[in-house]
């Protein structure tokens, strides 16, 4: 009785590969490492947990350097190899390296401003969170199922709003917390109900099978399909922070600690853009008549509305240079689903495709040196106004060159190379896709950006009003705006870097 059970158990049981799943699954057991550690470490030594953190997140990193040799997949279904849940490919390897280069980053930002914060955030909390935050964001690019795929966007998404409203009695952060909360379940919900649409009518949660049976759905069921395509993508337009449904962006951005306002202007774009990628690329290019469109449409809304905003900010107002970075990226986000609503009307969607990865690149590298030069500043100005960094250069001359650099290279102009490239590429791929109204509209808005990008360059440079104030940069907050600087130099200097990772594997 036993023999013909034996072969059935056997074709149950798989074989994990573990380096395929190195990446995110170290960042999670740092985050349990860490976890348990609080409960013994004394509170002198609670400093140990950040640079633990740091080194986890380093790791996971370079356990990247050894998937480069071919794609990896594990998790496949019984009998058929080439259906699986996690896949370590091209694409994901690129976002797996922009979300955890871009957590160890705001880690060593973390560890400054836990210091200087005095006990008003909890540490062993935080670098949980943090990690585990990481660790979800790092499985999503891998996943290859809805189900996989709605796990890894929760776990990358619930740890932040923890982080967002850790700080203790601060009544911004709290309000922060609560509409970054709402914003966020109301999406899950939404992608959730579309999710289940779509398996009713395919009857499988594997993107590849439902890019195939989705195409011949019962006409009886046709509606149900499309409805539950348009539900899915309302849901991950929020998490994309795409207008009209960035409404949470600047208040969180504010409320939030520095480090993760600049952990979700990078990561968290980074989670919802490859999320929304696999659903309309991978799983529904049948329907490229609904997302594209569609997504063209939230693009132009998107960038116009976000350098609107950044273009309103008062010099003088609390917390302005914040606010102003939370708008920029809510505009950059706009030029980031140009490529991938151009994929719905190329007959190369992998080139599309590659655009969007190559710009998060440069977006991830630049935005986050700003913010690390943002944290420098805010150590002695803590209102963060934009007037605050009036004659920056006199009093920390590599850091306001740095963030000169870095706007330049947000704005697409020399000698920030890197950004310009970045945006021509974007606008390439829309103008090869035949959306000329679109492009017409980014090189408006690219107009716009300019003027405020600008603005606040030139205030680096002009005389300080009174005695320049010293900036003591601290050491882990000079690796981070080192790093960045380098890459952000180093790509500026050989932008043809960036044109290998438009091959992203995806087809």
């Amino acid at each position: 009785m036993s023999s013909p059970a034996q072969p059935l158990a056997a074709s149950l049981v798989q074989s994990v590969d573990w380096l395929a799943i190195a990446p995110p699954t170290i960042a999670a057991v740092a985050a349990l490492v860490v976890l348990v550690a609080d409960l013994f470490l004394p509170e002198h030594r609670k400093s140990l947990l950040g640079w633990t953190s740091v080194a986890g997140l380093a790791a996971a990193t370079a356990m990247l350097l050894p998937l480069l040799d071919g794609d990896r997949s594990t998790f496949c279904l019984t009998g058929d190899a080439a259906v699986c849940s996690y896949t370590a490919d091209r694409f994901t390897l690129v976002i797996q390296f922009l979300v955890l280069g871009g957590a160890l980053l705001s880690a060593l930002l973390s560890v400054t401003a836990l210091r200087d914060a005095r006990k008003e955030l909890p540490e062993g909390e935080y670098w949980f969170l943090l990690l585990s935050s990481a660790a979800g964001a790092a499985l999503l690019p891998a996943s290859r199922d809805l189900a996989t795929l709605i796990v890894a966007l929760e776990v990358a998404s619930l740890p932040a709003f923890a982080l967002v409203g850790l700080r203790y009695g601060d009544r911004k952060s709290s309000e922060a917390a609560l509409k970054f909360f709402l914003s966020s379940v109301t999406a899950t919900a939404v992608s959730l109900m579309g999710i289940s649409f779509v398996y009713a009518t395919t009857g499988t949660l594997y993107l590849t099978q439902v890019a195939d049976r989705i195409q011949d759905v019962d006409g009886q069921f046709q509606t149900l399909a499309q409805t539950g395509v348009v539900l899915t993508l309302v849901g991950f337009a929020f998490k994309t922070a795409a207008v009209p449904f960035h409404f949470w962006v600047p208040d969180t951005y504010v409320g939030a600690p520095l480090p993760i306002a600049a952990y979700l202007s990078v990561i968290g774009k980074a989670v919802g853009f490859s999320g929304l990628i696999l659903v309309t690329v991978v799983a529904l290019p049948s329907y490229a008549d609904v997302w594209g469109p569609a997504l063209a449409a939230l693009a132009a809304l998107t960038m116009t509305v976000g350098n609107v905003g950044a273009l309103r900010q008062q010099a003088t107002r609390a917390y302005s240079a914040v606010r102003l970075l939370a708008w920029s990226s809510v505009g950059q986000a706009g030029y980031l689903l140009v490529p991938i609503a151009a994929a719905a009307y190329s007959g190369d969607a992998e080139k599309s495709i590659g655009s969007t990865v190559a710009y998060a690149l440069m977006y991830g590298a630049v935005n986050l040196g700003a913010f690390a030069v943002a944290a420098l500043v805010g150590r002695t100005k803590s209102l963060n106004r934009v007037a605050d960094y009036r004659g920056l250069y006199a009093s920390s001359p590599l850091s306001a060159l740095l963030l000169g650099f870095f706007l330049l290279c947000l704005a697409g102009l020399p000698p920030g190379i890197i950004g310009l490239f970045a945006k021509v590429t974007v606008f390439s791929a829309a103008v090869d896709a035949g959306l000329g109204w679109l492009a017409v509209i980014m090189a408006v808005n690219v107009v716009i950006a300019l003027f405020y990008y600008l603005q606040w360059t030139a205030l680096l440079f002009r005389a300080p009003e009174g005695e320049p104030e010293k900036h003591r940069v601290p050491g882990p907050v000079t690796a981070a705006i080192a790093l960045t600087g380098v890459l952000g130099i180093a790509l500026s200097g050989a932008p043809q870097l960036v044109l290998r990772f438009t091959d992203t594997g995806l087809f």
